[in-house]
């Protein structure tokens, strides 16, 4: 037994681990690395291939020569859609085409075509219609086919139908207000009633139009009814355009229109309701604006 032990022994001492015949040990051999597949993941576009969309492309005052061509760097925001611009330039033009309506440099009666308008203005004739078609909405113009809008002619009648459904609105509104506001806000309104008194001062019909719809919309935004303000202040710009036949608005009646403001804000605070109802109907049927 022991010599069959002893035997056992000496083989396992002839057969090292990872060896040769000699007992060195032989390195392990390389595994082989697997085979790479190329990758199918799309590398980022380079910064300088990144265009903006050819939709939102256009130049601006100011802008190099890379911007017009929409292209943009990190960093920096892409320029906006044209379509953004457009809807500015229109919105400017349709205030410049309301001043000039109301201060009479539009006469009614008159045809005036897009293409003339936007040569005056500097613009395309295309922000011009679309002005044009706002003021039709409103009842300043009316569309003549082929041939532009024509100044809508307002008779008295229709000044006295707009200043008639005004007041059947606005009176009871500011009485109600009245009894429910307290002074120190009416107080706030003093500066508004101010600027169109320094309008009518001047003489400019324009920006006293201007003020005078500042003043009513704010005297109106205390009632809290933003449907009130948009019907209130649609009908108060139809009662602004000018008569045919009309003379231009003497400085005094101006003057005294712009007053009544200052006057009415007093009666507000004094809560005196009698003085409120007559200044207001007042205010809407002895002058134009």
């Amino acid at each position: 037994m022991e010599q069959g032990a002893a035997r056992e022994r000496a083989t396992e001492r002839s057969s090292p681990p990872f060896g040769d015949a000699t007992g060195a040990v032989r390195p392990e051999p390389a595994r082989p690395e697997p085979a790479r597949t190329p990758s199918t993941r799309p590398e980022p576009p380079r910064a300088e291939s990144v265009r903006v969309p050819e939709q939102t492309r256009g130049t601006e005052p100011g802008r190099g020569p890379e911007h017009a061509r929409g292209e943009h760097t990190h960093g920096e925001p892409a320029p906006g859609p044209r379509t953004v611009r457009r809807h500015s330039v229109r919105g400017q033009i349709l205030e410049a085409l309301r001043t000039a309506l109301v201060g009479g440099e539009l006469r009614p009666g008159e045809v005036y075509s897009a293409p003339v308008l936007a040569e005056r203005f500097g613009v395309s004739a295309t922000p011009v219609r679309e002005a044009m078609q706002r003021l039709a909405v409103e009842g300043a113009v009316e569309v003549v086919p082929n041939r532009g809008f024509r100044v809508t002619e307002r008779t008295p009648r229709e000044l006295a139908e707009l200043a008639e459904v005004r007041a059947l609105i606005e009176v009871p509104v500011m009485l109600r207000l009245a009894r429910t506001v307290p002074a120190a806000r009416w107080a706030e309104l003093r500066p508004l009633a101010e600027a169109t008194a320094t309008a009518a001062a001047r003489g400019d019909r324009a920006h006293y139009a201007e003020t005078d719809r500042a003043f009513h919309r704010a005297v109106l935004s205390l009632a809290g009814n933003e449907q009130l303000l948009a019907v209130a202040d649609d009908l108060h710009r139809r009662s602004q355009w000018p008569l045919i036949s009309a003379p231009a608005l003497r400085h005094g009646d101006l003057v005294a229109d712009a007053a009544e403001h200052t006057a009415l804000l007093d009666a507000l605070i004094a809560q005196d309701l009698t003085v409120v109802q007559a200044l207001v109907r007042e205010h809407f049927t002895g002058s134009e604006c």
